[in-house]
């Protein structure tokens, strides 16, 4: 069997990675509603624990019990810690200085780290040639797809534009070490239940010390509708969606969703709010297309054969 980074992935695969592309470009929107009437600390911990309610009521309905024993719950606390508590705070706060289709572009970084850092620390997803050149364009992709006028502001807010990137690195090694989940026999659902649970567990404390939320005026009624959306669908449908494709296609291969969310949120502001779409969107979005194909090189191993022959 092939390791998950050097194969191909599936159809369904494929189509995953679309649907969380869309759920995860929805949560930009949806925490930029929200920023106006909550701070960061607050949003992301109401994020995570109207997730882990959701995500347990789930498992109710369906007779699953709720993972148990310590060194599970400790390997939880990790996942939380490094895909819930540190990139969420860091992007909430980020996007409170800078644009968030600079954000975007930044995000974008997360495939670039994690190929570099599966290629240190796995042996099964070793970086390549055609992976590393793939994602290079992916990333130019999302660039040309922003615009200029985004990256204009490139430098100006540098200590929120570095917590964006540490939290796309953040994002890298947690794809890593969320594979451990799979080893442990723990499936998708409860891996997405245990991990928001625990970040729940670590983010409330500090937003009730540092927010004091109790004192905050009553949020409006889109703040309150983005934060519903933020939790239900951009975190506990999302990483349901997100373990089930750690454990089937590899993390490299999970991290090209930051490539396809800005594809996702143009097409869905042209489908739905009859936005236009620019010259310079359908051309980061072919050298994105050129960037995954190339990233699969199901196309590339094809072509081999008929060129030497």
């Amino acid at each position: 069997m092939q390791p998950p980074a050097n194969r191909p992935m599936t159809p369904s695969e494929w189509a995953l990675l679309l649907g969380l592309s869309v759920l995860w470009g929805g949560s930009f929107f949806f925490v930029g509603v929200a920023l106006h009437a909550l701070p960061p600390l607050t949003l992301v911990s109401l994020r995570v624990g109207l997730a882990a309610v959701i995500l347990a009521l789930v498992l109710r309905v369906r007779g699953l019990p709720m993972p148990r024993g310590a060194s599970v719950w400790l390997a939880f606390l990790g996942a939380a810690f490094l895909n819930n508590a540190v990139p969420f705070c860091l992007i909430a706060w980020g996007q409170t200085h800078i644009a968030s289709g600079l954000a975007a572009i930044l995000n974008a970084t997360t495939p670039l780290f994690g190929v570099l850092v599966a290629h240190v620390l796995t042996d099964d997803e070793r970086l390549t040639g055609h992976r590393l050149a793939g994602v290079l364009a992916g990333l130019s992709g999302v660039a040309v797809m922003v615009g200029p006028s985004v990256l204009a502001g490139l430098g100006g807010e540098a200590l929120a534009q570095g917590a964006v990137l540490l939290a796309a690195l953040s994002y890298a090694f947690a794809g890593i070490y969320g594979r451990r989940f799979k080893r442990m026999g723990v499936p998708p659902l409860s891996a997405a239940a245990g991990q928001v649970t625990a970040a729940t567990v670590l983010l409330l404390p500090v937003a009730l010390a540092v927010d004091r939320p109790w004192t905050l005026a009553p949020p409006p009624v889109t703040a309150i509708a983005a934060v519903l959306g933020l939790a239900a669908l951009s975190t506990a449908l999302a990483y349901v969606i997100f373990f089930r494709l750690l454990a089937s296609a590899g993390a490299t291969n999970l991290m090209l969703v930051t490539f396809l969310i800005p594809v996702s949120a143009l097409l869905l502001g042209a489908l739905v709010l009859g936005e236009p779409v620019v010259p310079r969107q359908l051309l980061g979005m072919a050298l994105i297309g050129a960037g995954l194909v190339a990233i699969d090189g199901r196309l590339l191993r094809r072509r081999a054969p008929a060129a030497a022959a």
